[in-house]
């Protein structure tokens, strides 16, 4: 069982634009759904869908899963091309939108958790709110 579900599934995505994987798939959550909705916003995937598998045969319990596509440029490759953990389940991070700033000049994005939802960087310091630190991908 994994303790950092978001710290899990940006690794995944990672993994897999390092090694020239198109899709990925996740267990299911809200909250990773809402983040891979803002990512495909952002241009770093391509498409987000939900599926549901029995885990055996023979079961009756349903797994939901979240099954993520990277979007590519004109050269085929994936646009992800790192991501950084921010806030930690030991260690969680807050900011005020003051505090916010650009991620590799502009190419990457900071997520960050807010009580409207899963914000960019950019939203964040136009709507000025703050919240927890998510992690910055590029």
């Amino acid at each position: 069982m994994v303790s950092d579900r978001v710290g899990d599934f940006i690794i995944r995505l990672q993994n897999a634009a390092q090694v020239g994987k198109r899709k990925v798939v996740a267990p299911y959550s809200m909250h990773l759904f809402s983040i891979a909705k803002k990512l495909k916003e952002l241009g770093f995937i391509a498409t987000v869908d939900t599926k549901e598998s029995r885990k055996t045969e023979d079961s009756h319990a349903i797994k939901k899963e979240l099954a993520v596509t990277l979007a590519c440029d004109e050269q085929g490759r994936t646009r992800l091309r790192g991501v950084k953990r921010i806030s930690k389940p030991g260690r969680r991070l807050y900011a005020p939108h003051t505090a916010v700033h650009c991620v590799k000049g502009g190419t990457g994005a900071r997520l960050i958790s807010t009580s409207t939802g899963i914000l960019s960087d950019a939203e964040v310091r136009k709507n000025r709110v703050g919240g927890e630190e998510l992690f910055e991908i590029w």
